[in-house]
């Protein structure tokens, strides 16, 4: 009797299932479509600024001297997450001689979709870095409000750098700097928020 009722229950799900979509429709969409040639664009773009530092033979910590940036902050550039100023546009050029002028142009002109895939928790690396934070996220965080008070550290007015030390055995370390500016929580007094009120 038990197995009767579940079949009538499990029927039911299928019954009320929701609608599925068409994903030959979606992907068909001009938005779709001028989004992931828009991703095709930027990874080219990539493999080919990867491919000009290989050949260059200059590694990011290289690159990162000439152009005047933190090591972080030039492999985002590179990997098109980070936007290119054009007073630094002359010295990459310099750096790396083989980049075209038209992949200089583009990042320049180039508004970063700064974002990430989440598949890429799967490499060890990435995840180990990850895990780390979120394992010390509750004492940095009171840390952070300790010595600076009711806030976060921006990710925006933000440097990042990646460096290496020796330990005390003679094996190498990784040092990795975050540099973020404080940026408090504020008091919402209503008086001070210049936005209309929806309530008038």
């Amino acid at each position: 009797m038990r197995f009767h009722h579940l079949r009538r229950a499990r029927a039911a799900c299928f019954v009320h299932a929701p609608p599925t979509f068409s994903l030959r429709r979606i992907s068909s969409s001009p938005v779709m479509m001028s989004t992931v040639a828009k991703q095709e664009e930027v990874a080219a773009r990539t493999a080919r600024l990867l491919a000009a530092k290989e050949k260059a033979g200059k590694s990011f910590d290289d690159l990162a001297t000439e152009i005047g940036m933190t090591n972080t902050y030039t492999a985002q550039l590179l990997l098109g997450q980070a936007k290119l100023s054009a007073a630094t546009a002359s010295k990459l050029k310099a750096a790396l001689p083989d980049l075209t002028d038209v992949d200089i142009a583009a990042l320049v002109a180039h508004f970063p979709m700064r974002s990430w895939d989440s598949t890429i928790l799967q490499e060890p690396n990435v995840y180990r870095t990850y895990e780390a934070v979120t394992h010390y996220g509750e004492a940095i965080k009171r840390l952070i409000n300790e010595q600076c008070g009711d806030g976060i550290m921006s990710a925006i007015d933000f440097y990042c750098d990646v460096g290496t030390t020796t330990g005390k055995q003679g094996e190498k370390r990784v040092v990795i700097t975050f540099n973020g500016k404080f940026l408090p929580f504020i008091e919402q007094v209503a008086a001070d928020n210049g936005a209309p009120s929806p309530r008038d």
